[in-house]
């Protein structure tokens, strides 16, 4: 909810406030103020006009700024019911955070400074005596005045944040469950694909070779038809389990799907995006390739977004413990300490699925580098 939001959303409060506070002094004015009644009913109908302009028109200026029009016809006519019937003074604790509400900071001051010389110019004509005390309770009430409009401001700008810490936790709830649905859901499909592989697929091929051995040639039809049969099989396991890969693992090797992740990445934003491979690639179980490939994405994803980095270097370098990947940028990096995004969070957690690790070091100016090593 933005500043103008939470304005809008209270001001119904604060005419029943103007309105609260306009009728009582009117009524005060007329029924307690000793003042000849043309006196008191000048400035009952000073007070009425102003809240006719209030209710016409003000509500329309909350928090725009655009026009001095109608303030200043509020302190106008306050002057009049000031002049009319000194009791009215006490329209300034309506008029006052109303002209915060409706002008901005620094005018607002200015107004307030202004509405406060009301009262003594007013006794420099009718009662000179008087305008050393108006002067100093002008200055209390101005300082009151101000006090309380930044008051009511800070308020209201604490309000709008709350609001939109609000959006903002919605928002994450909703890419956390997203997040945490997709995991769950790759998770599961690696963990079936691995399954397919160590089970029926292994089974078909170990069928398929003791048949040829015992029959090399395929001279006898019952075992031609049983090594086709287990062929065909075969073939639908491993269908199944691309499948139920990440398509970008089904088109090749993971050093091949890192690089095409790479080219897309140039071809997207125009940055230099370069691939070093080190050590001697070897397939991997799904599940741990699911890791690195989707890290290697997620990476890229942030350096688009966040780095703003001219170049970024992906390194894939396999050895006898495991195999480690390296994503660099050279963009602007962030504070070190600060708290996980989603994204990073979503990495640490697939890593720690096949006991791998995630290392994040960023040093501001000099860029982001972003690790995962797992042991395979």
């Amino acid at each position: 909810m933005t500043g103008g939001d939470a304005h809008d959303r209270y001001w119904l409060w604060w005419d029943v406030y103007f309105g609260v506070v306009a009728a009582t002094v009117a009524t005060a004015t007329l029924v307690v103020d000793g003042h000849p009644l043309w006196r008191r009913l000048t400035a009952v109908g000073a007070v009425a006009a102003m809240a006719l302009v209030h209710a016409v028109a003000e509500w329309r200026l909350v928090r725009r700024d655009s026009t001095l029009a109608v303030p200043l016809a509020h302190i106008a006519l306050f002057a009049v019911a000031v002049a009319a019937a000194p009791f009215t003074t006490w329209l300034l604790f309506a008029i006052i955070p109303l002209i915060f509400q409706t002008v901005s900071l620094r005018r607002s001051i200015v107004l307030v400074v202004l509405v406060n010389l009301v009262k003594p110019a007013a006794d420099a004509v009718t009662r000179p005596a008087m305008v050393g005390a108006d002067l100093l309770i002008g200055l209390i009430t101005t300082a009151t005045g101000v006090w309380l409009g930044f008051w009511i401001l800070r308020v209201i700008e604490q309000n709008s944040e709350r609001g939109l810490l609000i959006e903002q936790l919605e928002e994450s709830r909703a890419d956390v469950a997203r997040l945490s649905h997709e995991a769950g859901v790759a998770a599961e499909r690696a963990r079936l694909a691995g399954e397919i592989h160590d089970t029926l697929a292994q089974g078909f091929t170990s069928i398929i070779t003791l048949l040829q051995a015992a029959d090399p040639s395929l001279r006898d039809e019952r075992i031609a038809l049983a090594v086709t049969t287990a062929k065909e099989n075969l073939a639908e396991s491993r269908a199944l389990i691309a499948a139920l890969s990440p398509s970008a693992l089904t088109a090749g090797s993971l050093p091949d799907s890192v690089r095409r992740q790479a080219a897309r990445f140039e071809q997207e934003t125009g940055l230099a995006a370069t691939v070093r491979i080190t050590g001697s690639p070897r397939v991997l179980p799904t599940a741990v390739e699911v890791v690195l490939l989707r890290a290697a994405q997620e990476a890229l994803t942030n350096v688009r977004r966040h780095a703003c980095a001219a170049t970024a270097q992906i390194l894939l370098a396999y050895d006898d413990a495991g195999v480690r990947l390296v994503v660099r940028d050279d963009g602007r990096g962030f504070e070190p300490g600060s708290p996980d995004g989603f994204g990073l969070a979503g990495m640490r957690a697939r890593a720690a699925q096949v006991d791998g690790t995630l290392t994040v070091r960023s040093e501001g100016s000099a860029g982001t580098t972003i690790e995962v090593e797992v042991p395979a």
